[in-house]
């Protein structure tokens, strides 16, 4: 396949290896489009003509219901940050962030579902560098505040004291900039490097690395993601965790241990949905260095990386599932926001009561100080 579906966004079309293919492989391409990296279609093949037929008529459908539940999802958690809780801490504002970066993730989604029904890409150059730049933006900054969440739940409970004067709104907007910069920066690579090329009669959009460097670019991209998006956030945890549960084992509390359930559960699915994945992805950049049967191990890899890729992409909308599920204040929150626009739109008899005794409600679960923990936990 010379041109790059939108599932390969970690692995560069350029740096293909092929299997020997029929020479009746190029009028199949149609089936390329969503395939792997490192298959090239063939009729000779069953098994990845019939993997590329599954996931034409699956992936559509579950991109479709991952966007919706995702935009509703996040968008009320927008919502009711802004709305109820006014980002009045530190890990109200990283909340917010992260809510933003799935969002960024999910407005490329329906772009791809087209890439994918079309088997072609339409919305032109400008439009593909665009995309990739959000994907990855969006991805390496929910990595980056996730790492965030976790360390401001270590310091409000290790270092409670130092906590009351480093956790402050101004240093979690500081903080917050600086993250969407480094994400920004680790996004360039595949910003810069993704393009649109004519492939046969149609379009294809993807990550195309100069020749002479694919290999070693290839490399890099795969130790990027890794380190960023497995090693970094699991040594944090580790580090974080290993302190808080030292210090809850020692002084048992009721309410320090709401305080980091919610962010030890967002921790531990973004591990679950994304570490197959991740290594997957390392596991197809080197896998000439590590298998010597190469083409049979290409196509059981290519399975292994479409199922662990659509598992990840998934995760964008759990976040939201996870605050309903874990988060006691937030759907006492969210409860409150839907009353509050009931009563506006029903228009009761007297509205303006209603929303006294709702400000009122709001204000009172909303005073608890930054040392008794508060958030949307």
């Amino acid at each position: 396949m010379a041109g790059g579906f939108w599932l390969s966004l970690n692995v560069p079309v350029d740096s293909l290896s092929w299997c020997p293919q029929s020479s009746q492989g190029v009028r199949s391409w149609k089936f390329s489009a969503i395939l792997p990296w490192f298959w090239e279609p063939s009729p000779s093949d069953p098994l990845r003509l019939e993997l590329g037929t599954h996931l034409t008529f699956l992936l559509p459908p579950l991109y479709s219901l991952v966007f919706v539940i995702g935009v509703v999802g996040n968008t009320l958690v927008v919502l009711v940050l802004t709305k109820q809780k006014r980002l009045r801490n530190m890990t109200s504002i990283y909340l917010l962030n992260l809510a933003v970066s799935d969002l960024l993730f999910l407005f490329t989604l329906p772009f791809w579902i087209h890439y994918i029904l079309k088997n072609a890409w339409v919305f032109g150059h400008a439009m593909c560098k665009l995309l990739y730049g959000l994907h990855y933006v969006g991805l390496y900054s929910e990595i980056f505040f996730i790492i965030l969440l976790t360390i401001d739940r270590y310091l409000a409970i290790v270092h409670a004291t130092f906590a009351l004067r480093a956790r402050t709104i101004t240093f979690g907007i500081i903080t917050s900039v600086i993250t969407w910069v480094l994400a920004i920066l680790a996004s360039i690579p595949n910003l810069h490097f993704s393009q649109t090329k004519k492939v046969f009669t149609e379009y294809a959009c993807s990550i195309y690395f100069p020749h002479e460097s694919h290999r070693a670019w290839r490399y890099f991209q795969a130790l990027l993601l890794n380190l960023l998006g497995f090693m970094l956030p699991l040594l944090v945890m580790v580090f974080c965790y290993t302190g808080i549960i030292s210090i809850l084992c020692r002084r048992p509390n009721e309410k320090k241990v709401k305080a980091v359930r919610l962010i030890f559960a967002i921790m531990i699915i973004f591990f679950l949905f994304w570490t197959p994945y991740n290594l997957a992805v390392f596991v197809s950049a080197f896998q000439e260095h590590m298998f010597t049967n190469f083409c049979e191990q290409s196509r059981q890899l290519a399975v292994a990386l479409q199922v662990t890729q659509m598992i990840a992409y998934t995760h964008c909308c759990v976040n939201p599932v996870i605050y309903v599920f874990v988060g006691e204040k937030f759907r006492k929150y969210l409860r409150q926001l839907f009353q509050w626009h009931g009563a506006m739109y029903l228009e009761k008899p007297q509205p303006f009561l209603s929303r006294v005794r709702l400000e009122r409600a709001s204000s009172t679960s909303l005073s608890t100080s930054e040392h008794q923990l508060s958030g949307m936990l």
